[in-house]
């Protein structure tokens, strides 16, 4: 019997631990035990120098390592909603095989530059549910990341231009979001 072999799904996506949790590692432990396949062994979160996020991993023990099983973890995970550029990283075999289909879309919110008033008046708690809520159906708010100018929110859907084009009037139009920068992630 072949010994267990450790998989890890880098993720193109730029979440913070508890929504990598949420999002991919919970309901990925529950569909390998489900299938007896393994288990999740933990997860990462890769800081770029800014400590932004820039990508994120799930770490996977597999019980019998076999393209069915790669097969099966890269289904779940693109079920749940991993982006377009991720890669599951075979250690064992010393292969990588690409996958993702979502893509990303970045709004950076300006934490310095605006008056004053703005900044007393709005809120970025407010500009996070009006993001869901404009995207439902086309896509969802993953997580943020607060920086020392900005703030910003990831959301991944099937088309950033959609995506874009649902946010489009409430960026032109709430006092937080001016000069913001709109950025494909993924």
């Amino acid at each position: 019997m072949a010994e267990s072999e450790i998989f890890v799904a880098r993720l193109n996506a730029k979440l913070q631990p508890m929504h990598r949790g949420e999002i991919f590692e919970d309901p990925l432990e529950e569909e390998l035990k489900k299938s007896g396949f393994g288990s999740v062994t933990g997860g990462g979160t890769q800081l770029a120098k800014t400590r932004e996020i820039e990508c994120c991993d799930v770490e996977i023990e597999v019980k019998t390592p076999s393209d069915e099983v790669a097969t099966f973890v890269i289904q779940v995970l693109e079920r749940l909603g991993a982006p377009k550029g991720s890669k599951l990283i075979l250690e064992g075999q010393d292969r990588e095989l690409p996958f993702g289909l979502r893509e990303g879309l970045a709004v950076y919110l300006n934490g310095t530059d605006l008056p004053a008033a703005t900044y007393r008046d709005c809120d970025s708690n407010f500009v996070y549910s009006e993001f869901d809520r404009l995207l439902d159906g086309v896509g969802r708010v993953y997580s943020y990341w607060q920086g020392p100018q900005e703030t910003a929110f990831y959301m991944y859907g099937n088309s950033f231009s959609a995506m874009r084009e649902c946010l489009q009037e409430f960026l032109e139009g709430y006092p937080l979001c001016k000069r913001c920068r709109v950025v494909q992630v993924a």
